[in-house]
């Protein structure tokens, strides 16, 4: 999202997370700018039963958690490393520094957050209401169009597992693995290896 060279330009450090790794917590003051070098971070809610719920995964050059940065709220989720991850960290203070000498950053920064939150007003009301195999499709072109811009049919290759989806869509894996058969048979998805392409 920010380039790499006013990343580091700024004083961004480049930090390594180990799989399993909390980059911040539900509740915790925000104080860092975080966006993705390699590897992948979640973004998630665990319910009073202990039910993991997935926001969003991100992978580089995604950023996420700026929105506590600038309103001064804690953290609404937890972020957590997917995988072995590398993740620019910036100051609070200078990230807002940056952006008011590069304003076309901050319009990429805005546009980015923007599109975030749209995908997740769109869910709450695919949760709250959609079937599964269209809760299911709704995610997989946000990730397919919004996030990689790809629009050739089936040119996606899903990297999230089936647990991953259901966490992100809130159904339940069992769910999610007929759905997707399903999607197969009307040839809305294609499934190869048992990886599924959109």
């Amino acid at each position: 999202m920010i380039a790499e060279e006013l990343l580091l330009e700024f004083g961004a450090e480049v930090i390594t997370y180990a799989k399993e790794d909390y980059l911040f917590e539900e509740g915790k003051k925000a104080h860092y700018y975080f966006q993705v070098k390699s590897g992948e971070v979640k973004m998630n809610n665990i319910n009073a039963q202990g039910k993991e719920f997935i926001q969003s995964i991100f992978s580089c050059p995604r950023s996420f958690g700026e929105p506590p940065l600038f309103s001064d709220i804690p953290y609404p989720a937890n972020a957590i490393a997917v995988t072995k991850a590398e993740v620019y960290r910036l100051k609070k203070e200078v990230f807002l520094e940056l952006l008011l000498n590069y304003p076309q950053v901050h319009l990429s920064v805005t546009r980015g957050m923007a599109k975030r939150l749209y995908y997740k007003a769109i869910m709450a009301s695919e949760i709250s209401s959609e079937d599964p195999e269209h809760r299911i499709l709704t995610l997989l072109d946000y990730l397919k169009e919004d996030v990689h811009q790809l629009t050739e049919p089936f040119s996606f290759k899903v990297n999230l597992t089936r647990q991953q989806i259901a966490d992100l869509s809130g159904l339940r894996v069992e769910t999610v693995i007929r759905a997707t058969k399903s999607l197969e048979k009307k040839e809305e998805l294609k499934i190869k290896n048992r990886k599924l392409y959109r």
